[in-house]
């Protein structure tokens, strides 16, 4: 085995870690982690975090779960990997049938991939190969709308959508161009106003792009209910109900990108069930198999998918496809998961567990460096401001966001900024005793950070 400091330059030396500044990383000691168990994840030297962000969002049901462990080693048992192309698995066959009594209605056909950013790039070209295929074909319509500050991936379909700058911005030239409306960020309102006098007028804004440009619309793509890499932006309620009406009175296709909200990250298993919103596509990924595998899946409806249906010389097949689709180890992980999120310590335990964190969160607006609390679930973002009258922001120079995670791992808690937003997202699975626990530490680091 290799030793501590070989471990340690080795990944100095080779391991290009993904939105991280590797100049940066290279000058600190890195955080190594060994092994993991329940809701802690455990470095090198023993030490223990508390996992504050769920391992990027995707742990369900915290680490080393029994039933998970034992529905993998059991498939590994009979077989590992499969190819999904022309021939099927009997785990991927189950998980589909699992997800579409799961999903909101009329969503009835699941198409793999490996990931979030890829299912919703699958669904970007379903979209707009669906309106040349439709029965009433309609070639013109090869745009998308998306919100902005939106993020849904990193290919560069998922690029095209997106509006992050910050990440994306040396990729103009490679994209496709994309109409976008304004987000439901009512703290820095896009539209200046101010919520309590506002009727969630950033939806007849989207509405009004969406009447304008309904002739060469594709598909409408959104965050149901919150924008994660936006800044955990909660929307208003009724706005996504509005976004699916208007979509479907112009004949405008709703991609619901549900990769971060999805299995009971809101409180319900899909976001888009708490307005009673079915999309023409749910894409999901991250908790599909509560964090243990890489899997995602695009599921759509009989219309979407009748329209790729036709002899093989017609040329309507959807030509896309990864190595590692309807992957049986995946399939099984998440069947596994999606049997614990529906038992009684899963989702019907969530509600005493988000009041728990909210109770935590409500005392952080006495602190001076907290401009907004937003929460949704058990999903959070605490928004770090200079001046809280003015809602001046930091300097990114000053890495405020950054400060705080890094004090709050001082403290055994584990956090990610996104910006000046520091995100809480724990695993579903947290018990009272460890949300009361990571609410003290970051209610000390915000606390100590504002007065220094």
């Amino acid at each position: 085995m290799p030793t501590r400091e070989q471990l340690e330059q080795w990944d100095r030396d080779h391991v290009w870690h993904p939105f991280t500044p590797m100049q940066a990383y290279a000058a600190e000691k890195p955080l190594i982690i060994a092994r993991a168990h329940g809701c802690f994840l455990v470095d090198l030297d023993g030490r223990e975090y508390l996992d504050g962000v769920s391992s990027l969002w995707c742990n369900v049901h915290g680490h080393c779960v029994p039933e998970i462990d034992a529905a993998v080693r059991e498939q590994l048992d009979a077989v590992a990997h499969s190819t999904l192309l022309g021939i099927s698995n009997v785990p991927a066959i189950r998980l589909a049938r699992r997800l579409v009594e799961l999903a909101p209605p009329g969503l009835n056909h699941v198409f793999y991939s490996d990931d979030g950013a890829t299912a919703v790039e699958v669904a970007l070209k379903m979209a707009f190969q669906y309106w040349r295929q439709a029965p009433d074909p309609r070639p013109a319509k090869t745009k998308f709308l998306a919100l902005q500050g939106a993020y849904h991936g990193d290919t560069l379909g998922d690029v095209s959508i997106g509006d992050q700058a910050r990440f994306h911005h040396l990729f103009a030239p490679l994209l496709f161009p994309t109409l976008r409306a304004p987000n439901p960020y009512c703290y820095r309102c896009p539209l200046g106003l101010e919520r309590a006098r506002c009727q969630i007028d950033c939806a007849d804004a989207l509405a009004a792009l969406v009447r304008e440009h309904a002739d060469e619309l594709a598909a409408v793509v959104i965050e149901p209910l919150v924008q994660g890499a936006a800044g955990m932006i909660v929307a208003p309620e009724g706005y996504l109900k509005r976004v699916r009406e208007v979509t479907r009175r112009h004949n405008v296709l709703l991609i619901a990108d549900e990769v971060a909200v999805g299995f009971g990250r809101t409180g319900t298993m899909f976001a888009c069930a708490q307005e009673d919103v079915a999309p023409d596509f749910l894409c999901v990924a991250k908790g599909l198999t509560g964090g243990y595998l890489p899997l995602a899946a695009t599921l759509t409806t009989d219309e979407v998918f009748n329209a790729f249906l036709g002899p093989v010389d017609a040329g309507r097949t959807f030509f896309h496809g990864h190595t590692y689709t309807g992957n049986p180890l995946g399939a099984a992980a998440a069947l596994a998961s999606i049997d614990l999120l529906i038992a009684p310590l899963g989702l019907p335990a969530l509600p005493t567990k988000v009041e728990r964190l909210r109770s935590h969160l409500n005392r952080l607006h006495d602190l001076s460096i907290v401009g907004d609390v937003r929460q949704k679930g058990l999903m959070a973002g605490i928004e770090l401001v200079k001046d809280r009258k003015t809602r001046q922001p930091f300097s990114p120079r000053e890495r405020m966001g950054a400060r705080a995670c890094h004090m709050a791992r001082e403290q055994g808690v584990l956090l990610r900024p996104l910006g000046d937003v520091v995100v809480v997202m724990p695993p579903l699975a947290i018990d009272v005793n460890l949300l009361d626990r990571l609410g003290e530490v970051l209610y000390n680091t915000l606390n100590m950070l504002g007065n220094r």
